[in-house]
């Protein structure tokens, strides 16, 4: 047999190992070993042989979809790996693929990259490096001259570096490894465990039931034979009826067992992560999908996630002036300030920057670099000086990289006249405690009064009420050479505060409303100081009138008990480290039960509030390689409304299987105690196990018909879906027990006294019944198909004409049957039916929309 590999590592062999499947084979193959001595050849094989055909179909449909998965997601996989990284090639800096390194490139890391190769460290400052994913150890390594190796898979944790390229593709350390790998299946879904969970469960009543049938039968027959005084002989006959009686017992079972269950569980997610990919989000893992329909709490960074991570130097105060950067910053500046002073700014520009301005192919000027860096970069040349030629005058002595913990950057610079000068730039509450002078118009350092302070505060503060991130920039001329390699931390001297705005994405109001309409708690952490953040909260519709926001060491320093008051109420917290982001995610999830989903841009330590979290989401573009190796979904787009529309389809697959599990369960419910209770009064079945077959094929495109139902704007009116609650919810039970009586009065009715109702006579009239309560139960079937497309509303025809799938699966099932009872007699135990006969079918399963109306109007608890 070929196997056809899924996206969990799964063929068509491991699905014949699942437990649903299994019963219905066996029982398959009895039912050939019983019918040819019972019936003969080739009829005795036609139940048996459809109950093959029947599984053989369910499972090469499960395969194939979970093969195309796995095409689609080794597509999105290599999309997902094309990441961008900067080199140095042919003496010229430059944005290439991962899949285009070539050996002798020189590759440009910072923090949160992935090393993309093996090679040899050139040059850097404090390159930390995260070597667990290739030796399982979590101590970082410091990577220096005398410690030069650089291995692919790693992750630089701190710092920044170069790397001569020596090493691509398979043959680097990371690439053998993955060679030595077998791709692992990935664990069941919750969703499935859950469905597997009730599959077991109805397999084990119908277990019960099939017993006591066979019981008894033969308690009755035994009561017969007693009666007539044959209890002590036994013939030919008897042994055979014994088999029949075996046979109706196996029927039983097989109508009990839910084969369709995995097949709806793996269309529910192959279509809900197709959409989604076209929606623009990649789904890494199975369980992400119906996860994020759970989420109650959004716990999403600003950078890069609610703004657009596309930063420009909006204002500057320097000289005690405000000056609005628009238009001609050059020339504006100019006549505010002195040449000095513009001179002192340029050289914090450009001296301590992480970015590189290059040309381009077209001979244009290009910057290569983080936003904010970029940011100020693109500021400096609008005040036209040139970048290489300060970064030729100068040299570069020792730098400390920025990161979420020092929050600043610095750098120790070699002046042309052989002076030592320390840049420093970081968040503004930070750099300016660190300031005990400033420049003054004239570009001398002077004293930095306290009132003075006061007053930049308020600049601060202003700015950031604006939605500005602030940032210092401060120097220091060092007097001690002999302490040359060492950056002071204090004693600056501050030249301005430069305020840059990020522009909230378009769109992330309307999302962030649509989560709180959904019972989804929206959370901002950022690094921002607590003025910016407010501000962007607000203008996101975040910060609500009950909510609160917090500064990072504020909330570190409160003790358990405090924390577990006040984080309902957080909505932003500022000035925060990744550690603040595990604390709140952890006591969300433990102590509050949340089911906590974390967003992050251009974070670099996420990776431990991701692991805490339910799930992970990152953005494709902003995000690090860091936060996108953790997370579970990778929006490609970038858009917050995408994660949204995570949370709407997550929703709908949640509760597409619900329908499925209302549909499947009715009808496995009105089977089995129409075949037991028929079985102990008459000794055979209503229905033959051909027809049983051909309906519970029938329930596996009916779960094509209800796993693909597009999300409607209702999921996102209710809230989540909390944990530990019942995946069979009162609504339900009534819709399967109103249904289920419904069906069993009006099949047992035709059953026991349809002849009489309907004038049915002569020798053909029993199979003409049979087949009249066949196709009566069918059509039951298919407008219940109809019914559980809502759980609760009594509309149960929105959006149903938008849906081409199950528009088709509902007039395939009606085309089937017709074939099934005009054409395929010998097969199916059928007859032909009269149009009145046509006519009644329809019409008693058309009453099941009523019934449907009926039982709506009964009230019970919400349907989740």
């Amino acid at each position: 047999m070929v196997e056809l590999r899924g996206l969990r590592g799964k063929s068509m062999s491991h699905w014949i190992k699942d437990f649903p499947l299994i019963i219905p084979v066996l029982s398959a193959m009895v039912s050939i070993g019983l019918g040819i001595p019972t019936e003969g050849w080739p009829k005795g094989i036609y139940d048996g042989l459809g109950g093959i055909l029947s599984i053989f179909l369910v499972i090469t449909v499960t395969a194939i979809c979970e093969y195309k998965q796995s095409l689609q997601s080794k597509d999105l996989d290599r999309e997902k790996k094309n990441i961008f990284i900067q080199v140095t090639r042919d003496g010229k800096r430059e944005k290439v693929s991962i899949y285009d390194l070539v050996v002798g490139d020189i590759v440009h890391l910072s923090i949160g990259d992935q090393v993309p190769a093996d090679g040899i460290y050139i040059s850097g400052y404090s390159l930390l490096i995260d070597k667990s994913s290739l030796s399982g150890e979590n101590e970082p390594t410091n990577v220096y001259e005398e410690n030069p190796f650089l291995l692919s898979g790693s992750k630089v944790q701190d710092g920044s570096g170069k790397m001569l390229v020596t090493t691509v593709g398979m043959r680097t350390k990371w690439g053998k490894l993955m060679e030595t790998l077998n791709e692992g299946g990935e664990d069941k879904t919750p969703l499935q465990v859950q469905l597997n969970s009730v599959a077991s469960i109805i397999g084990k009543i119908g277990w019960i039931f099939s017993v006591l049938t066979f019981l008894v039968l033969m308690v009755r027959h035994l009561v017969v034979k007693a009666l007539n005084y044959e209890f002590t002989e036994w013939s030919s006959s008897d042994a055979m009826t014994i088999v029949i009686y075996f046979a109706t017992a196996v029927s039983i079972l097989d109508v009990a067992i839910p084969e369709a269950f995995p097949l709806a569980v793996t269309l529910s997610l192959d279509f809900a992560m197709r959409k989604l990919k076209e929606e623009r989000a990649f789904v890494r893992h199975l369980s992400a999908c119906e996860t994020m329909g759970s989420a109650s709490c959004i716990c999403t960074d600003k950078t890069g996630t609610l703004t657009t991570n596309d930063m420009v130097v909006d204002k500057v105060w320097i000289s005690e002036k405000s000056i609005d950067v628009k238009g001609n910053a050059s020339e504006m500046l100019k006549s505010e300030i002195s040449e000095r002073v513009l001179g002192i700014l340029l050289q914090a520009i450009f001296q301590n920057t992480g970015s590189e301005v290059v040309n381009d192919d077209n001979g244009k000027n290009s910057i290569l670099g983080t936003p904010t860096e970029s940011a100020l970069l693109k500021f400096g040349l609008l005040l036209g000086d040139d970048f290489d030629v300060q970064h030729r005058e100068f040299k570069i002595l020792k730098v400390k990289p920025f990161n979420s913990v020092r929050k600043k950057m610095s750098v120790l610079v070699a002046l042309p006249d052989g002076r030592v000068r320390a840049f420093c730039k970081g968040a503004s509450e930070i750099i300016l405690r660190m300031c005990d002078k400033i420049v003054d118009c004239n570009g001398e350092p002077v004293f930095l009064p306290e009132e003075q302070v006061k007053r930049i505060t308020d600049v601060i503060k202003g700015f950031a009420s604006g939605a500005l991130r602030t940032l210092c920039l401060a120097f220091k001329d060092v007097a001690d050479t002999s302490i040359e390699n060492s950056i002071p931390d204090s004693g600056y001297t501050l030249i301005a505060v430069v305020g840059i705005k990020d522009p909230v994405r378009p769109g992330v109001k309307d999302a962030v409303l649509t989560c709180l309409a959904a019972g989804i708690t929206v959370c901002m952490v950022t690094g921002d100081n607590i003025y910016t953040a407010e501000a962007i909260a607000r203008e996101c519709g975040i910060l609500t009138k009950d909510g609160m926001a917090i500064e990072g060491p504020e909330f570190r320093s409160m003790s358990p008990e405090k924390m577990k008051d006040i984080i309902p109420r957080i909505k932003v917290m500022a000035w925060s480290l990744p550690s603040d982001t595990h604390t709140l995610v952890t006591h969300l999830r433990k102590t509050f039960g949340e089911v906590v989903a974390v967003v992050t841009g251009d974070g670099t330590n996420d990776a431990p509030a991701f692991h805490e979290s339910a799930i992970g989401l990152a953005m494709d573009i902003a995000g690090t390689q860091v936060a996108k190796g953790s997370a579970g979904v990778i929006i490609l787009d970038e858009n917050f409304m995408t994660i949204v529309n995570v949370v709407r389809w997550g929703r709908a697959v949640y509760i597409n299987n619900k329908k499925f599990l209302q549909f499947q369960l009715t009808v496995i419910v009105v089977a089995l105690v129409l075949h037991f209770a028929s079985a102990c009064i008459s000794g055979s079945t209503p229905l033959t196990a051909v027809q049983l077959l051909w309906v519970n094929f029938m329930d596996a495109v009916g779960a094509l018909a209800l796993a693909t139902e597009p999300p409607n704007d209702e999921l996102m009116k209710r809230p989540p879906v909390r944990r530990g609650v019942s995946f069979i919810t009162k609504a339900m039970w009534r819709n399967i027990i109103g249904h289920s009586v419904y069906q069993l009065a009006v099949l047992a009715i035709l059953n026991v006294d349809g002849k009489r109702l309907l004038n049915l006579s002569g020798s053909d009239a029993s199979d003409v019944l049979n087949t009249l309560v066949f196709n009566s139960f069918v059509f039951c079937q298919v407008f219940n198909n109809i019914n559980c497309r809502e759980i609760e509303k009594i509309n149960i025809f929105r959006g149903m004409f938008d849906s081409w799938i199950f528009l088709g699966v509902m007039v395939g099932t009606v085309a089937f049957q017709v074939i099934m009872v005009e054409f395929l007699g010998d097969f199916a135990s059928t007859v032909p039916l009269s149009w009145q006969l046509w006519l009644l079918s329809l019409l008693l399963g058309s009453v099941s929309l009523l019934v449907a109306v009926i039982l709506k109007c009964i009230p019970v608890e919400r349907c989740n």
